[in-house]
């Protein structure tokens, strides 16, 4: 297996369809966030456990980001972290237009456009777009960096302490920027901030903990397909690069 990053001659097999995997989720879990608030009946003190739907999606993606730092190096996820940006940029670009076209008479009145901006209007502008953005491109890098830079300190060993650890760091900043904006612009309201912050955190990591087993198999499954274990370059840590 291949030990270093400058591995740019080789055909990887499935590299396009982890790609395209940790999109679709990404899209999907912006979908949830602007359409439903899930309250888990529960509390911890008084602080109860609401989250917003794009939580169910959101770890998955983080997952198949530990995936791609793990066994594709640094360098190639910082790649897929740009796409999947450019996708969510598009997607924003595109609701936002049908939002402001208008709508056909018949739709209007069994559907109508409030009911489009209640359930679909927060992908299309505003708070929730600057929150998903932000959020999604500083805990995606950091998860990253953390996974790359642990991988070479603990010589490629105890993928659960890099997984869990750069999840814990990760999910924490994305959580985090994302609430707070989106609470700052109105997408949420501040009464739920520590509820939806700390539900979103605990459930992140929950699932990432709960599907370490398959991020195992799922990794060494990769690492013997392509034929490589990846150990990236740590002099090329820019994330403005692509």
């Amino acid at each position: 297996m291949d030990s270093k990053e400058n591995t740019n001659a080789i055909q990887f097999k499935y590299l396009d369809l982890v790609t395209v995997a940790f999109t679709v989720i990404l899209i999907l879990s912006n979908f949830g966030s602007s359409a439903k608030i899930i309250d888990w009946g529960v509390s911890i003190g008084k602080i109860r456990l609401a989250f917003d739907a794009g939580t169910v999606f959101f770890p998955f993606a983080y997952i198949f980001g530990d995936v791609l730092t793990e066994v594709y190096g640094y360098a190639r996820t910082r790649r897929v972290i740009w796409i999947g940006f450019g996708a969510l940029l598009f997607t924003f670009l595109m609701f936002w237009l049908i939002r402001v076209l208008p709508g056909e008479s018949l739709w209007q009145q069994t559907v109508g456009q409030e009911a489009f901006e209640a359930v679909l209007g927060g992908i299309s502008f505003g708070g929730i777009v600057l929150a998903s953005i932000l959020g999604y491109l500083i805990g995606s890098f950091a998860n990253s960096l953390i996974m790359a830079i642990m991988k070479k300190l603990t010589s490629g060993k105890h993928l659960w302490m890099r997984t869990i650890g750069s999840t814990i760091i990760g999910e924490f900043l994305d959580s985090a920027i994302f609430i707070a904006i989106a609470s700052l612009t109105g997408v949420f309201p501040w009464v739920l901030f520590w509820s939806l912050t700390l539900t979103n955190y605990i459930f992140k990591v929950a699932i990432e903990v709960f599907f370490t087993p398959v991020t195992y198999w799922f990794t060494g499954k990769l690492k013997h397909a392509e034929g490589v274990d990846v150990y990236s370059d740590l002099t090329d840590l820019n994330p403005l690069s692509f």
